[in-house]
């Protein structure tokens, strides 16, 4: 499987953190894993977690105003792409078809060619924009997956609790995963 995730400015970094260690994890399923960054996540990723982006042999990184990324079109067979956190601002100019930047038309081109964009808004309150853009995206064939943890698994950390979601993430991808808390 052929992956991307996409990091916006939305503050949560730490979700996609902990969503890219568990992809490594299950590289065995993952031929390759791509990652774009906003120039604004790079920033808050620093904020937030202190710490350098992740690196393993299966991880690419690609500038966000690189549209030469293989994935930029629709010939390019890749598989998905979770976009986490999404900003608002990413989700506006996706739901309204502003590719301006490889962000924006990787996920365009999920959408067109009706494969796998699972996009994780992290903003609270929503207004009617919002609302509407997430609907639109839906009825596009996305995947709207906000970033609420669970807590019937009673979370005893952070990571615990952002792990509830990764394994959301994980799951709608198609991967298998054995850590996943499941009810029973």
């Amino acid at each position: 499987m052929k992956l991307i995730v996409a990091i916006t400015g939305a503050s949560g970094s730490i979700y996609a953190k902990d969503l890219i260690e568990r992809l490594i994890v299950a590289e065995q399923q993952i031929t390759s894993l791509a990652i774009i960054s906003s120039q604004n996540a790079k920033w808050i990723w620093e904020h937030e977690l202190s710490e350098a982006w992740p690196t393993h042999k299966k991880i690419t990184y690609y500038e966000n105003n690189n549209f030469m990324a293989p994935f930029a079109s629709g010939s390019s067979k890749w598989d998905a792409m979770a976009i986490v956190p999404a900003s608002m601002g990413s989700i506006g100019r996706i739901a309204n078809g502003t590719s301006d930047d490889l962000i924006s038309r990787s996920a365009d081109v999920m959408l067109k060619e009706e494969r796998k964009l699972i996009i994780c808004p992290r903003e609270t309150p929503l207004n009617q924009i919002h609302l509407k853009n997430l609907l639109q995206l839906q009825k596009a064939g996305g995947t709207i997956l906000p970033t609420n943890p669970s807590f019937y698994s009673k979370p005893k950390t952070i990571k615990e609790l952002v792990g509830s979601v990764s394994s959301r993430i994980i799951d709608h991808l198609g991967i298998r995963q054995e850590e996943a808390y499941r009810w029973s």
